[in-house]
């Protein structure tokens, strides 16, 4: 921690910094990951130094900022560094800001932990900025031609289709045969219904 200190000072006229100040930054990050009290001084360095958006381009650095701005209670200071931040990780970031509206639902309904429908609807309200998605959220549901041919086969043909003719489904819609299973599956419950 010394070390990164004097460096830091060292180097804070440098523009860019120095790669070797930022590797000791995203290391020290990952040894200090369980020490809160070190880890959030190294992060108040690395927040109020000029060079911050280079730090925030190293996921260990930008992991370790959110848990200290987490574990004060900065929701919002959370949010903001991980929309403005350069980290290439991006499935990563996602689920950072996932965990940072997690952790807030937590706190004000007084929860230790959250139902996977809780998770559900979280998500839902707070989806991620378009600075971590630039291609949007993957979309779970199928084409409208994918759901015609399968809802076709379903009328025309049966709406338990055996093994073959699953995989032959999936092949021809370039879906995996347990997609193609699990939507007859989903099918029959809602005709039940």
């Amino acid at each position: 921690m010394k070390r990164f200190m004097a460096m830091l000072n060292r180097n804070k006229n440098k523009d860019p910094p120095p790669t070797k100040l930022l590797d000791l930054a995203g290391q020290l990050c990952q040894d200090l990951q369980n020490s809160s009290p070190s880890l959030e001084k190294l992060v108040g360095a690395m927040m109020e130094c000029k060079h911050k958006t280079y730090f925030l381009t190293n996921i260990h650095i930008v992991r370790a900022c959110i848990f200290v701005h987490i574990h004060n209670g900065q929701y919002d200071t959370a949010c903001r560094l991980l929309e403005y931040c350069k980290a290439e990780e991006k499935e990563e970031l996602v689920q950072l800001w996932h965990e940072i509206h997690y952790r807030r639902v937590m706190e004000k309904q007084h929860m230790d932990y959250l139902t996977p429908l809780q998770k559900f609807r979280c998500r839902k309200r707070n989806p991620p900025p378009v600075s971590l998605c630039p291609e949007g959220l993957k979309n779970r549901n199928y084409s409208d031609a994918v759901r015609q041919q399968l809802h076709r086969f379903a009328a025309e043909v049966t709406t338990n289709p055996n093994k073959k003719q699953r995989e032959v489904l999936a092949r021809d819609m370039n879906l995996q045969p347990t997609q193609v299973y699990n939507w007859f599956a989903n099918y029959r419950r809602r005709q039940k219904s």
